[in-house]
């Protein structure tokens, strides 16, 4: 064990020293579904994580404006921006997603890892900084179609594709860190050791997903057009990195229902359980490439029912446990930014997943959904943040503004899936804007127009959770 690995410290014993109660005892800790911190090397290093993924939220915030102002009713008629759309709905996508989701990532692998190959640790951040970097400036400096491809929309040109290409590495480096660099096995243990588990899980189904990717470009047919090569290409890694990104909100949402203080009805050992479940899906996927990669319609609907039937496995128990955990447990002031972020999460998880099962034909419905479960993912992800602050060497985030984001961002996102999934029932196509969305009726316009006010909400609780971010970052401890 490394000589830093003993100065594991829980975010529980420093919020009680600073309320004057001194640290929790070591049985507590077992007992408690939080991660102790790592060594300041890996400290240093989740931070490091966190600021590229509060950079892509920002990029990614400035390109959701012009997206919701390019669809919005009358507003469209005077930013006259619809063959911009899929550019900037391309970059907005890779921003808020692959990149916020990657990048957050690295700071629950950073945190979860020993103080073994720290250097391996910086190389993967300096390479997925560098290739995010490239993907934003790609529309400005080399100019190409834009295609907007399920799960990583793209841009055709060399530029866009090198800094995909450079990022993609410097995931397969910090995944390949977070493998190896295991914690000692006494961290393994209680309720901490199930957090571990679901982290390492994640780790093994993103190694999943990009395995996937190389599969399909190797066997992927010459004959394809643009849209279906990219489609075949990234189906499979695609669908394989919602688990990645399902297994570690779900460890989140442990991390955080103990945060604010829910008394969760789960054995340790159950919670881990349901968390291996979690990730047991993602072994079907070489039977999927082995058995019907030959024709590509049963191939993606394989992949489609893989998620629908395994990605229920773990959220259904665990967000009901933890649901009933929180009614029965007391918060306070001090974690209301937690369980804010927690219910707001939990619900919007809900609703995705729930208006996955009415999808029939490709429109706005789908929109509705992944707008469902990714804002449930992000805002898992930023309450993390939010809590992580002070262990990482920052300030207290602002507890009004830190508690109010999430229902501001949740209630965005919920406008803007009842807004979407109104209009997707009379029709309106998604990826598409201005007169090509036929918004012909008024319940089609209306629709939209909640579309439209929904997003707009979202980006303020956004932009609300960054300024609580900087401030608590640029402000003397």
């Amino acid at each position: 064990m490394q000589p830093e690995d003993n100065e594991v410290s829980s975010t529980y014993q420093q919020a009680n020293a600073k309320q004057g109660a001194g640290a929790i005892g070591e049985e507590k800790r077992k007992r408690g579904f939080t991660l102790s911190m790592p060594s300041e090397a890996n400290r240093k290093l989740a931070s490091g994580w966190l600021w590229l993924g509060v950079a892509s939220l920002v990029g990614a915030g400035l390109f959701a404006i012009l997206l919701v102002l390019s669809r919005t009713p009358y507003v469209q008629d005077i930013f006259p921006w619809v063959d911009f759309f899929h550019t900037a709905l391309v970059v907005h996508v890779d921003l808020s997603v692959l990149l916020w989701f990657m990048a957050f990532a690295g700071v629950l692998w950073s945190l979860n890892s020993s103080s073994r190959f720290i250097g391996i640790g910086w190389l993967a951040l300096v390479l997925a900084t560098g290739g995010a970097a490239v993907i934003v400036l790609s529309p400005f400096i080399a100019a190409g179609e834009p295609l907007m491809s399920n799960y990583v929309p793209v841009i055709q040109s060399a530029f866009f594709f090198t800094g995909l290409i450079v990022f993609a590495f410097g995931v397969a480096v910090l995944v390949l860190r977070s493998l190896i660099a295991i914690p000692s096995a006494g961290l393994w243990r209680g309720g901490e050791g199930s957090i571990r588990i679901g982290f390492y899980a994640a780790s093994i189904s993103t190694l999943f997903a990009l395995i996937a990717f190389g599969w399909s470009y190797v066997i992927i047919a010459d004959n394809f057009d643009s849209t279906q090569y990219y489609d075949f290409l990234f189906w499979g890694g695609g669908h394989v990195l919602q688990f990645t990104y399902l297994l570690l909100m779900l460890a989140g949402w442990l991390w955080l229902a103990d945060a604010c203080g829910a008394k969760i009805p789960l054995t340790p050992r159950v919670a881990s359980i349901l968390l291996i479940l979690g990730l047991l899906p993602v072994f079907y996927v070489p039977v999927i490439y082995l058995s019907f990669a030959g024709v590509m319609g049963d191939y993606m609907v394989q992949f489609t029912q893989l998620m629908k039937v395994g990605g229920a496995f773990a959220p259904v128990p665990l967000g009901l446990a933890i649901l009933y955990g929180m009614g029965a447990g007391r918060g306070d002031a001090a974690t209301s930014p937690q369980r804010a972020a927690l219910l707001s999460s939990i619900i919007l998880f809900a609703i995705g997943g729930g208006i996955s099962l009415v999808i029939v034909d490709s429109n706005t419905i789908i929109t509705a959904h992944y707008h469902g479960t990714g804002g449930a993912i992000s805002l898992a992800f930023m309450g993390l943040t939010l809590h992580l602050l002070p262990g990482l060497g920052y300030r207290e985030p602002e507890l009004k503004w830190a508690t109010l984001m999430p229902y501001i961002y949740g209630a965005g996102q919920l406008l803007h899936i009842v807004g979407l999934l109104w209009s997707g029932g009379y029709g309106v196509q998604r990826k598409v804007a201005g007169a090509a969305q036929g918004l012909h009726g008024f319940a089609q316009t209306a629709g939209m127009g909640l579309m439209g006010l929904g997003g707009l909400i979202a980006v303020v609780g956004g932009i609300m959770f960054l300024v609580v971010v900087f401030k608590a970052t640029r402000q003397p401890v």
